[in-house]
């Protein structure tokens, strides 16, 4: 069994799938394939109705694996699913809007913290966790450069955890563990090959059991 608590973590990116039925079928072996903190469903280009239809299908699938289901997209389609949070990829003020409303009730974090001072602006918030990166933003095989040099600089002063959208080689996971970053977000580097996605998850866990370095306590 391997011990989580004290090193970095994967958050999943569900991807973008217009069938839900796949879309859950895939999601369901991933999240089989090993320790998962939290999975993030985006609306991608989905109309409300069509995302509430998804959100509703996956957020339990999600919860009953006993990961925490973060809705990124309409906060009514995140609270008619009874998600566990709300996955905000606006500025700044969006991001306090919906902690005003939602927190702490629900898990409220955010993305779009491009510099320091955004980073910085979001943090004087308070959110949950901040997310380095966009949550399609795996285009290349590694985590990019300047998202795991913001986690490193962040994880050094800040106590508010962050996630590092992490690149389309699993592999990459490693790269933002060693920056201190809590989790590391992948979405393609799983789901490309739905079949491996267990097989995957599994070897993530592994290579974060084996060389993450650990936190102190």
């Amino acid at each position: 069994m391997s011990n989580t608590d004290n090193r970095c973590r994967l958050v999943l990116i569900v991807p973008d799938i217009a069938d839900v039925d796949s879309r859950a079928k895939i999601l369901s072996g991933a999240l089989r394939g090993g320790d998962v903190a939290s999975v993030i469903v985006p609306q991608y280009g989905l109309d409300d109705h069509t995302f509430q239809k998804h959100a509703e299908i996956l957020v339990p699938l999600i919860q009953d694996a006993g990961a925490a289901a973060l809705v990124a997209g309409d906060t009514r389609v995140a609270g008619r699913a009874k998600a566990d949070g709300l996955h905000v990829t606006g500025n700044a003020a969006d991001l306090s809007e919906a902690m005003e409303k939602f927190s702490p009730k629900l898990i409220v974090g955010g993305g779009n913290a491009t510099d320091r001072h955004h980073a910085l602006e979001m943090g004087e918030i308070r959110p949950d966790y901040v997310f380095f990166g966009k949550v399609d933003g795996d285009i290349k095989p590694e985590a990019h450069p300047k998202n795991v040099a913001l986690a490193e600089w962040w994880a050094s002063m800040i106590e508010i955890p962050c996630i590092v959208m992490g690149g389309t080689d699993p592999e990459s996971v490693l790269t933002v563990a060693e920056s201190g970053a809590e989790f590391v977000a992948l979405r393609l580097a799983v789901f490309a090959e739905p079949e491996q996605a267990p097989a995957i998850v599994a070897s993530v866990n592994a290579l974060l059991d084996e060389k993450a370095p650990r936190f102190e306590a």
